[in-house]
């Protein structure tokens, strides 16, 4: 059983059957048309392996479509960022995506009450964020594993990263970029106001964080699981839930884990 952001080499068919998903943009659309012309494809639910075109949103959005098929995807980019994709190269595309490491991910489980008592759950590949609704601060109580951390945090918001959701949102609000496989979640403000010091946490995979919004009706708050939004939040819960796998597909000179610790060094 492959440890959380493990990788590995993918146990695929000697022949991997391919689908194609791509993104509605005129570039990932003609890549498309053009790949399904050179290679034999099937549809999604008979596939070995998903090849998505596109950026990383359109990555994001593939994961969540097959989550429950736990099918492998294999990403090139035809969109504007590609963090979580390969470059785009049309030859040899069936020995690639054999040759490929695979990279297992656990999503995040975010579990909401709003206001009017309405439960929700919603999951998040790259993070769950907090963010205010309105011109005033949110204020956010924060609690771990049970335990009263932060009485209030008066703030913009907040997000809980994953690893492999380090480098986006969560590194645009100074947190820590976190390397594949070190099995902690990044607990970041988004503008601190007090404690105006406060840079966040890195808290262990395993920890359960609980946000209660204070004075929710006057400074309302939504919660946000990749592309999935809540407003008017009161509690938000969020645990790794490692019943759950994600596969990722990545030509070896293009890791992902190579790719997150370079990122560190970029000046």
């Amino acid at each position: 059983m492959p440890t959380p952001a493990q990788s590995q080499h993918a146990a695929l068919p000697a022949v991997p059957k391919l689908a194609f998903a791509a993104a509605d943009v005129e570039e990932a659309q003609a890549a498309l048309k053009r790949l399904q012309e050179l290679y034999p494809h099937v549809p999604a639910d008979e596939a070995d392996v998903i090849v998505a075109l596109g950026g990383d949103g359109f990555m994001l959005e593939t994961l969540h479509r097959h989550l429950p098929h736990a099918k492998p995807i294999y990403g090139m980019n035809r969109g504007s960022v590609g963090f979580l994709m390969n470059r785009y190269n049309e030859e040899d595309l069936v020995g690639r995506v054999k040759r490929a490491d695979l990279v297992v991910l656990h999503p995040l489980r975010m579990t909401v009450v709003t206001i009017d008592g309405t439960e929700q759950v919603a999951l998040a590949i790259n993070e769950v964020s907090l963010l205010r609704e309105t011109r005033q601060a949110a204020k956010l109580k924060i609690t771990v594993d049970d335990v009263v951390r932060l009485e209030e945090l008066v703030c913009d918001g907040a997000i809980v990263s994953t690893p492999a959701g380090s480098t986006a949102y969560n590194l645009s609000a100074h947190g820590p970029i976190i390397p594949l496989g070190a099995e902690v979640l990044a607990l970041t403000p988004i503008s601190a106001f007090r404690p105006r010091r406060w840079r966040g946490a890195l808290l262990p995979c395993t920890a359960t964080v609980q946000f209660d919004i204070m004075e929710g009706h006057k400074r309302p708050v939504s919660a946000v699981a990749d592309f999935t939004e809540i407003r008017d939040v009161a509690r938000v819960t969020v645990r790794e839930d490692r019943s759950m796998s994600l596969s990722l597909l990545f030509d070896a000179d293009q890791s992902l884990r190579e790719r997150i610790i370079k990122e560190q060094f970029i000046p």
